[in-house]
């Protein structure tokens, strides 16, 4: 024992003789201010517990403090998670606006389409008057086919009434006066007419070529490949101009280079010399079509069973409508529903704009309180410190925010 107290007198006397005299006085100062605290931990007085509990709550407060900025990047942390999270339910409403968006535009097509075959039933429907007319004028020239009739205004003739020789479509009326009416007819240059070729079923647009004779044209290379000669042309009634499925003329393909989709009408022109015209008078639509009797012609039958399709297909795309709309409604709720949570985001980011601003004030209150240990002295009124301003006043925490300068 005697041996380790000399040893640890000799470190410290050669401490003691390797450093200057400055270096000395520090630590002979350090060693006393070690023994004196360790003395004083050891006593019970009451100024020791006071100085303890000094301690004990500068420590917390620096803990605290330290705290602050580790908490404030977590909120931070959380907060962009939230606005993350905000953006992509901002950008998936989006997306399913524009689903609505585009569905709106379906039924708006769908509309249209029940629009048109409403119109085509009214077409079917329609009791068709033929009256009989006379050729007064026979127009021939290399640029123009036409005829005037003998009928006109006050027999109905209208802009655009069928012309026919027996049931062979002839042309159409261009133009009327009140007792006689000018016809074009389908070999005039002018003319085009939709049409469509049986049995293929091909679609395509007859034009006349100034002679006795029309072509076929505007139909692809593919389709055209396909079709046969004596193929029957009816009218297809696209455009509404013409009575859809009257018969025309025959098919001819001219076998050269060209190889030229010519027609023979089945009516010939330059021999007419009485035509009917087509007075049509609109029908209420019955809604319940009266099955055809055996004395029905052909022509009848045929008419009524396109009527029933045509109206099974209406009845198909108002249920279509209905179903879309309904649908239309719930992406509309869903929608409502999105608002609603996007609201609800908003008022919860306003919240935590509060929670931040509130954490900002205690952070500029904790900064008051770290500089108030430093300068706290300084700033307070005391016996000797009599320029000093009284704890909790306005004009001393200024001045602890100054760092202890009064003025």
């Amino acid at each position: 024992m005697a041996s380790s107290r000399d040893d640890f007198i000799i470190a410290i006397r050669s401490a003691f003789l390797k450093r200057s005299t400055q270096q000395k006085f520090s630590l002979l100062t350090l060693l006393l201010i070690s023994a004196f605290v360790i003395i004083l931990s050891s006593l019970d007085f009451k100024v020791v517990r006071y100085l303890k509990i000094g301690i004990n709550e500068v420590v917390y407060r620096s803990s605290f403090i330290v705290s602050i900025p580790e908490n404030f990047l977590k909120k931070t942390f959380i907060g962009i998670s939230e606005y993350s999270s905000f953006y992509d339910d901002y950008r998936n409403n989006r997306e399913e606006l524009n689903d609505l968006k585009s569905k709106d535009i379906s039924n708006e097509i769908i509309k249209f389409e029940n629009k048109e075959l409403k119109e085509l039933i009214n077409d079917y429907v329609s009791s068709s008057n033929k009256i009989l007319a006379k050729i007064i004028v026979d127009h021939q020239s290399p640029y123009l086919r036409s005829i005037i009739i003998n009928k006109g205004s006050k027999d109905n003739i209208k802009i655009g009434t069928n012309i026919y020789d027996q049931s062979y479509l002839v042309g159409r009326v261009i133009e009327v006066n009140y007792k006689t009416s000018r016809v074009l007819l389908l070999s005039d240059l002018n003319s085009n007419v939709p049409v469509t070729i049986v049995p293929q079923n091909t679609q395509a647009i007859l034009t006349g070529n100034g002679d006795k004779n029309g072509q076929i044209k505007y139909i692809r290379s593919s389709l055209s490949d396909e079709l046969t000669d004596e193929s029957i042309i009816y009218t297809s009634g696209t455009g509404a101009i013409f009575k859809s499925g009257v018969p025309v003329g025959k098919l001819r393909i001219i076998k050269d280079k060209t190889n030229k989709l010519n027609v023979d009408f089945y009516s010939d022109f330059s021999q007419l010399k009485y035509v009917f015209a087509e007075v049509i008078t609109k029908k209420e639509i019955k809604k319940d079509v009266p099955e055809p009797n055996e004395n029905e012609n052909n022509s009848n039958t045929t008419i009524n069973a396109k009527i029933k399709i045509l109206e099974d297909e209406i009845k198909i795309i108002e249920e279509t409508n209905i179903k879309l709309k309904s649908k239309n409604e719930v992406l509309i709720n869903e929608l409502n529903q999105k608002k609603a949570d996007i609201l609800t985001l908003k008022n919860k980011n306003s919240a935590q704009a509060e929670t931040i601003e509130e954490y900002n004030l205690d952070t500029k209150e904790m900064e008051f309180l770290k500089m108030n240990l430093y300068y706290g002295h300084k700033c307070r009124r005391t016996f000797v410190n009599v320029k000093g301003f009284s704890v909790g006043t306005e004009e001393y925490k200024k001045c602890v925010l100054r760092k202890g300068r009064k003025d």
